[in-house]
């Protein structure tokens, strides 16, 4: 399990962004967003710098 601190994301949108672009990395991956919080939690065998990228590609920050 992977998790990363996203900032950016305001509303259902915006996690739904950020899952495709989790998931055209990983299709198999299981994605949990909590928006109020800003963490994204990825259930993946992809590397977390790969997400991160990926993420970042989307338009939005990822926090270390």
């Amino acid at each position: 399990m992977i998790e990363l601190n996203v900032k950016g994301m305001m509303c259902g949108g915006c996690a739904n962004s950020v899952e495709k672009a989790i998931k055209r990395v990983d299709a198999d991956a299981t994605v949990t967003v909590d928006l109020a919080a800003g963490k994204v939690s990825v259930n993946t065998k992809a590397d977390a710098k790969v997400l991160g990228d990926a993420i970042e590609a989307a338009g939005y920050e990822v926090a270390a």
